[in-house]
């Protein structure tokens, strides 16, 4: 298959996918019906530039997390996204490997939360879905890439994040996160990329490496987590954690009790969006 295929099946894909399928306000006037080549790379994670390179051919061998990006942000069925890797002249993850893919009808149900904080992470704690309040409440994380999308690795090398946590939280969390991954480790023994995360914590984490080698044994739970925002401060939310038992997958909702202080907080978050909340990323998610 050639990059010319690959870009033109992109480009047709992206014509039929309309702003309101994607989550997105339609906006102005349109020449097409379908995604704005900014708008795909957005919700794709990837520079405007380098999508405008695939689509025109000028870009080769995009890499397997691209791949499956475009897939997510395209809305593809299992057959569409098979077709994407082949033109790609990759093989789709198999069994063997931590599942990412988040399908049409996982994605309709998600549309609907635009009112909540909502992410959603693999089973190695790697982000793969944020939505607008979740990037207002949090950081934008668009700007991550590779493994600078995995919360435990942020967690454990002190990334900036909004998350205040005691010391018996962050304790728990520690816990919680080492037990997972080990989980996670066991479910998947041939994936690779998950191998090259553990070993590289416990290279450049002595906390990480102390408990992987201890055999830490927690559990990930959902509790109340307070939030720093800039120009809104602190609110303590409820954090609900949903496991989607078929794929596998995380999906991490804040929310606040009706008529509360932190209620009337998430809202003003909600208006300010993203626009002067702060530029550097945190992903404190799962934790």
């Amino acid at each position: 298959m050639t990059a010319t295929e690959f870009g033109q099946t992109l480009r047709r894909w992206r014509d039929c996918v309309t702003p309101e399928a994607a989550g997105l306000p339609a906006g102005g006037r349109r020449r097409a019906a379908g995604l704005r080549r900014e708008e795909l790379a957005m919700l794709a994670g990837i520079s405007a530039d380098y999508l405008t390179r695939l689509e025109q051919g000028r870009a080769a061998n995009p890499s397997g997390q691209v791949v499956e990006a475009l897939t997510r942000a395209l809305r593809l069925s299992g057959d569409e996204r098979a077709y994407l890797y082949g033109l790609a002249e990759l093989v789709p993850p198999g069994p063997q490997v931590v599942p990412g893919f988040i399908t049409p009808s996982v994605q309709r149900l998600l549309d609907r939360l635009v009112d909540a904080p909502v992410a959603v992470h693999d089973a190695a704690m790697t982000l793969l879905l944020a939505n607008p309040m979740y990037a207002a409440l949090m950081g934008d994380p668009s700007g991550l890439r590779g493994i600078e999308r995995n919360d435990a690795w942020r967690f454990f090398m002190g990334a900036p994040t909004r998350v205040r946590h005691t010391r018996e939280e962050r304790s728990a969390c520690e816990s919680g996160m080492v037990s997972q991954l080990r989980r996670t480790a066991a479910r998947y023994p041939a994936d690779q990329r998950l191998r090259r995360l553990i070993a590289d914590m416990r290279t450049h984490s002595g906390r990480f490496a102390e408990l992987w080698d201890a055999g830490a044994v927690g559990r990930f739970e959902a509790w109340h987590k307070t939030i720093e925002v800039p120009q809104v401060g602190l609110l303590t939310l409820d954090c609900d954690l949903l496991r989607l038992e078929h794929s596998d997958l995380y999906v991490v909702v804040y929310s606040a009790e009706p008529g509360s202080q932190a209620a009337e907080k998430l809202e003003l978050v909600s208006v300010l969006g993203t626009q002067d909340l702060g530029s550097t990323p945190s992903l404190p998610g799962l934790r």
